[in-house]
């Protein structure tokens, strides 16, 4: 008897939306990308099992069968280790697309900041319009690397790629500070030191 307690398990998850508003389509298939679901087939896809995908599933098809579609999830393990990696390999591809995808749009933060300096337009308005901009990456980053259940090589690139863009942001929001509340030029005098009585 060969020993299956290392095998993972995956969820096979079937829907039909036939009959149903028109909206939940579209519900179901936002929910199943967000998900990083891989289709198998149209209507069939699959994912990995662990606790917190098990979880959203169920709270989707719930929703499913509530708005009058059908949906069946069925637990399975793989018989043959080649087609799980394989299926692995894909999950990966798509995230390492998707990865692919911040690392070529976060060159136009990355210049819109050399640009405003070049331009001696370093504003603390600049500086919360690139924070912004910044914000966004990290949300998308994370959403991506919450579906990535099997580290998709591309993932460190990007992740580097936004922690060196938030020290561009920051070497930013310095020259900001530079410009518009520089330091006083030294006198000589030292500063007045307050005592502890003269503190609030």
């Amino acid at each position: 008897m060969t020993d299956d307690s290392h095998k993972s398990t995956w969820l096979v998850i079937s829907v039909s939306t036939a009959g149903a508003a028109g909206t939940l389509r579209v519900q179901v298939w936002r929910k199943l990308r967000s998900l990083g679901a891989l289709y198998l087939q149209q209507s069939v896809c699959l994912l990995p099992a662990r606790p917190e995908v098990v979880r959203e599933v169920r709270r989707l098809t719930d929703r499913i069968h509530h708005q009058g579609g059908q949906a069946r999830v069925l637990r399975m393990t793989f018989t043959d280790h080649g087609d799980e990696q394989a299926v692995i390999a894909d999950l990966n591809v798509a995230r390492d697309a998707e990865y692919a995808e911040v690392l070529e749009r976060l060159p136009a933060l990355r210049q819109e900041l050399a640009d405003e300096r070049a331009r001696g337009n370093a504003t603390y308005a600049e500086v919360e319009e690139s924070e912004a901009d910044l914000e966004r990456f990290r949300a998308w980053l994370g959403k991506i690397s919450a579906r990535d259940y099997f580290a998709a090589p591309g993932g460190q690139a990007a992740r580097d790629a936004i922690e060196e863009a938030a020290a561009e942001l920051a070497a930013f929001e310095e020259a900001a500070l530079r410009a518009e509340a520089p330091e006083p030029t030294p006198t000589g005098e030292a500063a007045p030191r307050l005592r502890v009585a003269d503190r609030p």
